[in-house]
């Protein structure tokens, strides 16, 4: 029979460890590896300066995401906003369908003096202003390009 020798397994683990922190020394006996140290140390004060201002934006996120109030404020806020909007859209949109429907209902022909009618009504007017300064704009704005 052979006997088998075998080192005690703490000195095994010895010589890994001093196998691992001679391969450290090596990397740090690399010029571009001091290099690169010396510029970090040169960098800390500045790198320091950053994660406190990094520490203090992620604390402020954190309570501004947490704080229960001042998302149901933010969201009354929007909603206060949003609301009125939403109502004259949904009336806009209720106007142009009715107007839409009545205009495919009605086939009568417009002639000059229903035009000429047509131009004296303040709604028509409106339009016609509206009409012209979009454009007036419109071709501002291609001549801009």
């Amino acid at each position: 029979m052979v006997d088998v020798i075998s080192k005690p397994e703490h000195e095994t683990l010895n010589i890994s460890a001093n196998q691992e922190q001679l391969d450290i020394l090596d990397q740090l006996l690399k010029p571009e590896v001091q290099e690169s140290l010396n510029t970090l140390v040169e960098q800390l004060p500045k790198l320091t300066e950053l994660v406190n201002i990094l520490t203090k934006s992620y604390d402020f996120a954190q309570s501004v995401a947490t704080d229960d109030v001042l998302k149901n404020d933010t969201v009354s806020a929007i909603s206060e906003i949003a609301t009125p909007v939403v109502h004259s859209v949904k009336g806009l949109a209720a106007n142009a369908i009715e107007a839409k429907d009545r205009a495919e209902a009605n086939n009568d022909v417009i002639g000059l003096f229903g035009l000429l009618k047509m131009m004296k009504d303040p709604q028509a007017q409106k339009l016609f202003r509206f009409a012209q300064a979009f454009l007036e704009v419109s071709a501002e704005r291609k001549n801009q390009k």
